[in-house]
C-alpha cells in the first residue's frame, strides 16, 4: 500500500501527457493534467518494486526493471523517455539528494585496459547488428542537420562534409582519424580531398568493416586501418597535418583527458589543424549509471570547459566551437525509429532482455539531447597560430 501511495505521488506531478498506470494487484488509474484528453500511453508494473532500492539508484534499478520485464509500456517508449525528462526539473529536490561518489572515483580512474574493453563490449557485438538500424554509411554519432526532413544518410553525409571543411583539407595531406569507426570519414576525406589517410580504433569490429569498406572502394593506396590506442601511435614519431576524432573521446576517461591533448601535441604537424566531436556536459558530472553498467563500460562525458582548459596548455589556439547537441536528439529518433523495424532480428541474434535494453538507450538519446544539459560540440584548433586559414567561417558552409 505505501507502495502504491509513493508512486501515486510521482504520477500525480508528472506534466504534459495523460497516462494509464496498472499496478502489480491489477488496478489502473488515470494521470495527467487534460482528463478530456485521449491516453497518450500506459505503464504496467508486473511486479512489485522495491522503492528503497530505486529511491538509492533510480536511474540503474528503473531500467533494469523494465529490462526483465517488470514494467512494460504502451506507446512509444520515445514519447514516454522525452515526458520523463521534461519533467526532470519537477523532481529537483529529490534529486539533489542522490550521490554515486563510488561510482565518480571508478569512472575517473579507468585504466587504458578498461576503456578498451570499454570500447570492445559497446561496439564489438557485432557489425550484423549495426547494419540493421544504422544507415549506409554506418556513421554511428551525431549527424548534422541542414533540415529536419534530412534522412539520416543525408545528414552523416552532411556531418562528415562540415568536419571535413573545417579542417580545410588540402590534396596530399595527411589525416589521422582517431576512432575512425566503419571508415566512411576516411573514405569521404580520400575521394573529396585527395588526402592520405590513418584510421585507428580499439574495436575489431570496426577494423573488419572499415577494411572492407576501403577495400570495396578501392582506396588502400590511400587509406591504412590499425588497431591501436591513440597513446602508443604517439610514440612512433609519426606527424599529421590534420586529426580529426569523431565520438571516441567519451572513451578517454576524466584523468587520461590530458593526455589525449599531450598525443595530439606530439603527433600534430606546426600549424596543423584538429578538430575533436564529442557529447558534452554543461558540468563535470558521472554519466548515467544504467548508461555505464549496460551500454558505455568505463565511458566518461567531460564538460565543455574540461576540454577548452588543456588547450593552451600545449599552445592550442580554439578557432571555432559549435554546439550540435539537438542535432544528436534528431539523429537518434532516426535510429530509435530504425530500430523498432527489427526487433524481432535483434531478437533472434540476442534475446528479449537485449531489445530492451537498446530500445531504453536509442530512446533515452532522443530525449537527453532535447531536454537535458547534455550536448554535443565540434572544437576546431590549431598547434600555434594558423594564419592560412580563410579569413571568415564561410568556408565551412560554401558548398
Amino acid at each position: 500500500m505505501i507502495q502504491k501511495k509513493l508512486l501515486q505521488m510521482v504520477f500525480k506531478r508528472i506534466e504534459g501527457a495523460n497516462f494509464e498506470v496498472t499496478y502489480w494487484d491489477g488496478d489502473s488509474e488515470q494521470f495527467g493534467d487534460q482528463p478530456d484528453k485521449k491516453t497518450d500511453f500506459k505503464i504496467s508494473f508486473n511486479k512489485k518494486l522495491n522503492l528503497n532500492e530505486i529511491r538509492k539508484k533510480p536511474q540503474l534499478k528503473l531500467g533494469e526493471a523494465y529490462m526483465r520485464g517488470d514494467i512494460d509500456v504502451e506507446g512509444s517508449l520515445k514519447e514516454i523517455m522525452k515526458i520523463g525528462a521534461q519533467n526532470l526539473s519537477n523532481f529537483k529536490e529529490e534529486l539533489k539528494g542522490y550521490k554515486y561518489n563510488k561510482f565518480w572515483q571508478r569512472q575517473q580512474e579507468a585504466s587504458f585496459e578498461e576503456q578498451e574493453k570499454g570500447v570492445q563490449d559497446h561496439y564489438d557485438i557485432g557489425n550484423d547488428f549495426f547494419e540493421l538500424w544504422q544507415d549506409e554509411t554506418m556513421t554511428y554519432s551525431c549527424a548534422y542537420f541542414k533540415s529536419k526532413d534530412d534522412d539520416l544518410k543525408e545528414a552523416q553525409i552532411q556531418k562528415i562534409d562540415h568536419i571535413l571543411k573545417k579542417l580545410n583539407l588540402k590534396p596530399g595531406e595527411k589525416l589521422l582519424d582517431i576512432g575512425c569507426g566503419w571508415g566512411y570519414l576516411a573514405i569521404r576525406a580520400v575521394e573529396k580531398y585527395d588526402v592520405e589517410v590513418l584510421g585507428i580504433t580499439l574495436s575489431e569490429e570496426q577494423v573488419e568493416g572499415a577494411r572492407k569498406a576501403v577495400e570495396n572502394n578501392g582506396l588502400q593506396d590511400k587509406i591504412e586501418i590499425r588497431k591501436q590506442d591513440f597513446r602508443d601511435l604517439a610514440e612512433e614519431d609519426i606527424g599529421f597535418d590534420k586529426i580529426v576524432s569523431v565520438g571516441m573521446f567519451e572513451h578517454v576517461g576524466k584523468d587520461h583527458i590530458p593526455e589525449y591533448f599531450e598525443a595530439i601535441d606530439q603527433m600534430l604537424n606546426k600549424g596543423g589543424l584538429s578538430l575533436l566531436h564529442s557529447i558534452t556536459h554543461l558540468e563535470e558530472q558521472p554519466s548515467n549509471p544504467w548508461l555505464e553498467k549496460y551500454i558505455f563500460p568505463w565511458g566518461y562525458i567531460p564538460s565543455l570547459r574540461e576540454i577548452v582548459w588543456e588547450l593552451p596548455k600545449h599552445r592550442f589556439h580554439l578557432l571555432d566551437a559549435e554546439d550540435i547537441g539537438f542535432h544528436y536528439s534528431l539523429t537518434a529518433e532516426h535510429w530509435y525509429d530504425n530500430y523498432e523495424e527489427v526487433t524481432d532480428q535483434v531478437r533472434e541474434m540476442f534475446d528479449e532482455k537485449f531489445v530492451r535494453m537498446w530500445r531504453l538507450f536509442l530512446a533515452g538519446v532522443v530525449a537527453t539531447f532535447r531536454y537535458a544539459d547534455t550536448s554535443v560540440h565540434q572544437i576546431l584548433f590549431s598547434k600555434g597560430k594558423n594564419i592560412d586559414l580563410p579569413l571568415t567561417r564561410d568556408y565551412m558552409y560554401n558548398e
